[in-house]
């Protein structure tokens, strides 16, 4: 597994871009209530992994009881925080930290969700891939209480109206699948206000190569496929992931 040196680039040095491009994502709101079909939130102690510039952030802060917000980029990081704080609670909190040594003492949330950033683990490692992802599922575990959930959230494949999984992600989607792993998945549509914009934020991520996309009344729509996945930790805390 090799990653794309644009993509690290634009988690570094590029987030007002990034977060024009993911607000655009998933209009008809289906994301969600394919989070609350998997585990209700309610009243939970909840880690998000890789918040990037907030999208997910903002959907379940107000659901939860403490979510605790991390992202290994600085960068993502501080301008997630500038663009939640005017309406950021007291149950909101932000950490620094990579997938792999998680800054949490042992059993501190009943959820640990990761918005397209859990597969970045297995990518970034290249030929130790597996090894990587094993840790990182281990590291997940420590932080999670007996019963507790993890929920991994992955592109299934930009401009396809059903899932045609990037190649890049085969073999950590696999092993999820091996690994026990439960799946669903949704559509999470773009909506853009024109052609011009569409074509400029999508090369900005996905590159020169043409993309579905059709005009509307409602704006310019490219078709997104999202997939979850989700594991539970035992009633003992052992034998997981």
């Amino acid at each position: 597994m090799q990653n794309s040196p644009d993509t690290k680039q634009v988690y570094q040095s590029a987030a007002a871009r990034y977060h024009a491009l993911v607000l655009r994502e998933d209009y008809e709101n289906n994301l969600l209530p394919a989070i609350l079909g998997i585990d209700s939130l309610a009243g939970k102690d909840v880690v998000e992994l890789g918040m990037g510039t907030g999208r997910l952030t903002r959907l379940i802060t107000p659901l939860v009881k403490r979510l605790i917000a991390t992202d290994n980029s600085y960068h993502m990081l501080s301008f997630g925080w500038e663009h939640l704080r005017k309406t950021a609670g007291s149950n909101m909190h932000f950490a620094l930290g990579s997938h792999m040594t998680l800054p949490f003492a042992r059993g501190i949330a009943d959820v640990v969700i990761a918005g397209w950033s859990f597969c970045y683990t297995a990518i970034d490692a290249e030929s130790s891939w597996e090894t990587a992802l094993k840790n990182a599922l281990q590291e997940v575990a420590r932080v999670l209480r007996p019963g507790g959930c993890l929920i991994l959230i992955e592109s299934l494949g930009t401009g396809y109206k059903t899932p045609h999984p990037p190649d890049i992600l085969a073999d950590y989607l696999d092993y999820l699948e091996v690994d026990g792993f439960t799946s669903t998945w949704i559509r999470t549509d773009y909506r853009f206000e024109d052609v011009a914009e569409a074509l400029d934020l999508i090369s900005f991520f996905f590159g020169e190569e043409p993309l579905p996309m059709w005009e509307t009344a409602k704006g310019v729509i490219v078709p997104e496929c999202t997939g979850l996945w989700w594991k539970k930790v035992n009633s003992s805390g052992h034998g997981i992931f």
